[in-house]
């Protein structure tokens, strides 16, 4: 395989030029099936056209199509989302020879690597992981909340690779008082009194084998807009963790307080993040794994289909990182359910893919429905979990179809 390697400085100021430029770029229009969902599908530098929620900073869905297109996510159609309104950061200092990436804090011995030293220096290590906005789906909640109106793309699957976090805060020493590691990006916050996103996660967790410094994705260098030229990736958890251009670990001794930890990115503090809709939670935490999902990806609403006529139903399903023990189907209103078969497995952070053939008899309109189960048996409810920030939505999804006569 070639050494992908990273944009260079005409590169970048080409880009630059077509981002700025890029409310120019609009190709079409669709429209999400809830309320005030209509969006331009509009094209940024690496991507072809996605669904465009904002353009400071630039926010952009997956079409829920690519996800039937393949087991990965092609970089060109992953999804993208920022926090502060100067996102990205100046293609000045991801550049090669201005970019490095920093250990500090509460280490024996501080680190600053380019992206070449932690190709050279750490074993490369490869993962298979599902990356999704924790308000993935939001703009299916009912009642209505506030944040970013999101249909089911603000998720992707992709191959990373890349050096453990573990073995770089080995190789730095974690000191015997290290409590946390933060993580900082370099898109910076607009105006001194925004805050930046900083990400904390405990020692423990950080010592996780599984978590990376990618470098590459789907055996590229990471895309501009998701993360170029190094990103930290935690999979089986939700994307607010997985800082973009990724510059700056720091490992201290106390609990941090930042504000994208502490109020934002939290859940109730209930069996299944959920409360009663309209109510207010008790107490939160921090919002962590994903829960268990799964999807038609062959067939979308609305979609015509020949009685007798034999269908291939496909599907991809996932979890926090258990792994997917089945997937079954239902034709009839989720009264009864038959399995469907599972496809090649990719490692449990990825997206499972599953199928099966039916074959409609009934005319009129079919509710298609889907529900997977983890190895541990966790699974989907039928009836929509709520909280106020619109997070953790799994429940069983539905595609309508109309059955015609042969």
């Amino acid at each position: 395989m070639k050494t992908p390697h990273p944009l260079s400085r005409r590169d970048f100021l080409r880009t630059g030029a077509l981002l700025a430029a890029s409310p120019l770029l609009a190709q079409d229009v669709v429209k999400l099936p809830f309320e005030n969902g209509e969006r331009e599908l509009v094209k940024y530098p690496q991507k072809r056209a996605l669904i465009r929620l904002t353009s400071r900073p630039p926010q952009l869905e997956t079409p829920f199509t690519v996800f039937n297109e393949g087991i990965t996510t092609p970089n060109d159609a992953f999804f993208v989302r920022y926090h502060l309104g100067g996102s990205p950061p100046p293609r000045e200092v991801l550049t090669a020879d201005a970019f490095r990436v920093q250990v500090l804090g509460k280490v024996k011995a501080p680190l600053k690597l380019s992206v070449e030293e932690l190709r050279a220096q750490f074993e490369p290590v490869e993962v298979v992981a599902v990356n999704q906005c924790s308000g993935n789906s939001r703009g299916f909640f009912q009642p209505r909340v506030p944040g970013g109106q999101l249909g089911h793309g603000a998720m992707g699957n992709a191959k990373w690779r890349g050096a453990r976090l573990k073995d770089v805060l080995e190789k730095a020493g974690l000191a015997a008082e290290a409590k946390q590691v933060l993580f900082n990006g370099l898109d910076a916050p607009p105006a001194p009194k925004v805050p930046d996103f900083v990400k904390a996660i405990d020692v423990e967790q950080a010592l996780d084998p599984d978590i990376l410094l990618a470098y590459e994705m789907n055996g590229e260098a990471l895309p501009w807009l998701n993360g170029f030229p190094l990103r930290l990736v935690v999979p089986g958890h939700y994307g607010t963790y997985w800082v973009k251009h990724l510059h700056e670990i720091t490992v201290v001794d106390e609990q941090f307080k930042g504000f994208w930890m502490d109020p934002a990115y939290r859940i109730p503090a209930t069996e299944c993040a959920a409360i009663e809709p309209g109510t207010a939670p008790k107490s939160t935490i921090p919002i962590s794994r994903f829960n268990v999902r799964s999807f038609i990806t062959s067939h979308s609403d609305g979609a015509q289909l020949t009685s007798g006529r034999d269908e291939l139903i496909r599907g991809i399903a996932f979890d926090g990182g258990h792994g997917i023990r089945e997937v079954l189907f239902s034709d009839d209103n989720a009264r009864r359910w038959r399995a469907a078969e599972l496809g090649k497995d990719l490692g449990r952070f990825s997206f499972r893919e599953w199928s099966l053939t039916f074959t409609p008899k009934r005319l009129g309109i079919l509710k298609l429905r889907c529900k997977a189960t983890n190895r541990l048996g966790q699974s989907q409810p039928l009836d929509p979990l709520w909280n106020p920030a619109g997070y953790m939505r799994n429940v069983v999804e539905t595609v309508s179809v109309t059955v015609q006569k042969s």
